[in-house]
């Protein structure tokens, strides 16, 4: 009777081990931004670091839209579509740069307001853009210096 209590009880707590972790995958998965969509406009950037689909689109921290396709445009460089809340009225010299958020290294596209009176509209093209930055490189050019004259 003692085996099949603490066997149940031990049960228990994989199981609701195991749903935590479905819990926390699922969350961590499909974290998208959630607000309505419509205004899209597109950044071309020449390296995009890991940037994917689905990466959130940010002013200040505060989630504002995604990133809805990457392809390559005409001369070989990353053309990243993002799709913005459509109430938002972006200056058109807004630009855009590509960060890291956190620990996990995951990518998202950061969006600098500017001060012009002009606005970005529906297919507007950003102009200026800051591409990510590439640790590898970063590290290969410290070894690089320390090792040289």
């Amino acid at each position: 009777m003692k085996n099949s209590t603490r066997d149940l009880t031990v049960g228990g707590f994989v199981l609701l081990g195991i749903l935590a972790l479905a819990y926390l995958s699922l969350s961590l998965g499909a974290s998208t931004y959630s607000g309505q969509g419509g205004m899209l406009l597109y950044a071309t950037f020449d390296e995009l670091g890991g940037l994917a689909a689905r990466a959130s689109v940010v002013i200040g921290g505060v989630p504002v839209g995604e990133v809805n396709a990457i392809e390559l445009d005409e001369d070989f460089r990353a053309r990243v579509t993002l799709n913005v809340d459509p109430t938002l009225e972006l200056p058109d010299d807004t630009s855009a740069a590509i960060l890291t958020q956190g620990v996990l290294g995951n990518k998202y596209v950061a969006l600098e307001p500017g001060g012009s009176e002009d606005l970005l509209k529906q297919g507007s093209e950003i102009a200026y853009t800051q591409n990510a930055t590439v640790l590898e490189r970063l590290i290969g050019r410290l070894v690089q210096n320390f090792g040289g004259d």
